[in-house]
């Protein structure tokens, strides 16, 4: 198995610590899995689907006008001068 060394910040580096200790495990072992379960979200992550990722931002049109394409009337006015400014 090959070493890496890098920087945490003190709050990561204590978390880390309790969890190893708590489970009576070493800290590498702790960020292995984490590392593992970090990969693992992303790859599910990306093998999703762009609309099942965005679904919950997509406005339904039955909450739309239906004609608000067709019916330039609601653009009445639109980007004049409001007289209140």
């Amino acid at each position: 198995m090959k070493t890496l060394t890098l920087k945490l910040p003190d709050a990561l580096l204590a978390e880390i610590a309790r969890e190893a200790r708590a489970r009576n495990v070493s800290k590498s072992e702790i960020v292995r899995e984490r590392l593992r379960q970090r990969s693992s979200s992303s790859t599910n992550r990306t093998a999703a689907s762009l609309w099942s990722q965005m679904e919950d931002l997509v406005i339904h049109s039955d909450t739309l006008p239906t004609n608000l394409s067709a019916d330039r009337a609601h653009l009445k006015g639109y980007g004049k001068n409001r007289s209140h400014r």
